[in-house]
Parts: C-alpha cells; sequence; structure tokens
C-alpha cells in the first residue's frame, strides 16, 4: 500500500504532517459542493490560496467519483486533506474497493467519463490505495516553499 493520509497504523513510521482535516459526508449530491468549498477553504487557511480553486475541483471530481461508483446506501465516505512542505493532498475514501477507478474515453457528447482525466491533468501525483474495507483515491498538488498568502 502506498502512503496513506495520514498513516493509520501506529507502529509505521509517522509522516509529518504540518495541517491535517478528515469529514466525513452522507453519500448524497448535496454534500460534493459543502466538500469542495471545505477543501477550497482549507486551502486558504493553510496559506495556499492559489491552489484553493485546483484542489477544489480534484476533490469535487474524486467525491463524484466516490458518490457515483464507490459508495452504498448509507455508508459515508470520508474526504481527508493533508499539507507537507512539499504538497497537499485530498482523499477521498469510500466503501466499495472492488470497484477500482480507470481512465475512461469520453465521446464528445457523453455527459460522463472525464473525471479521471481531469485528476490526471491537474494532480502532480494520484493514485489508488485498495484497503481492507473500500478503497481511497487521492490526489496531491506541489506546493511552493513559500507561502502564497
Amino acid at each position: 500500500m502506498t502512503d496513506s493520509c495520514p498513516p493509520v497504523n501506529p507502529k509505521v513510521k509517522a509522516k509529518a504532517y504540518d495541517r491535517y482535516d478528515t469529514v466525513s459526508y452522507t453519500p448524497y449530491p448535496r454534500n460534493i459542493p459543502l466538500a469542495r468549498r471545505h477543501v477550497a477553504q482549507l486551502a486558504v487557511n493553510w496559506g495556499h490560496p492559489g491552489l484553493a480553486g485546483d484542489l477544489a475541483l480534484l476533490a469535487s471530481e474524486l467525491c463524484t467519483n466516490a458518490l457515483l461508483h464507490g459508495c452504498l446506501r448509507d455508508r459515508l465516505f470520508r474526504v481527508e486533506t493533508s499539507l507537507t512542505g512539499r504538497a497537499i493532498r485530498v482523499a477521498v475514501t469510500d466503501p466499495r474497493g472492488e470497484r477500482l477507478p480507470g481512465i475512461r474515453t469520453a465521446d464528445p457528447g457523453d455527459q460522463f467519463g472525464r473525471g479521471l482525466l481531469l485528476i490526471r491533468t491537474y494532480a502532480d501525483r494520484w493514485a489508488v490505495e485498495k484497503l481492507t474495507v473500500g478503497k481511497t483515491v487521492w490526489a496531491e498538488l506541489d506546493v511552493s516553499g513559500s507561502l502564497d498568502a
């Protein structure tokens, strides 16, 4: 498994996070804009307002994918945001580990099928972590050595 956000196992060497936040949401479409706004506000509060828009887009796409493909009725999905000296990460965990994301080719008239393409385009890194129950899909944006504020 790759580095999670943050490490869950206390025996694993903990990664030094400067900031960390987690919120769980019910699997309803109305929660996607709430998560998007929350993550964007964290980027601003944590001193990287220039990344807020891109981070909000990544959160929106990850949450939408979780809602459409990974959520089960009455099972929450979790949005974790973390900041290190190198990157700001948004990670979305859902309960359906058997449904791993994959890049699709969308026709011009298709309404869906471009989410991971957007993530791949905007994120500096992204990956999928298969968990014992569920999965986490995360994306990172590199931060500069100095604050944007």
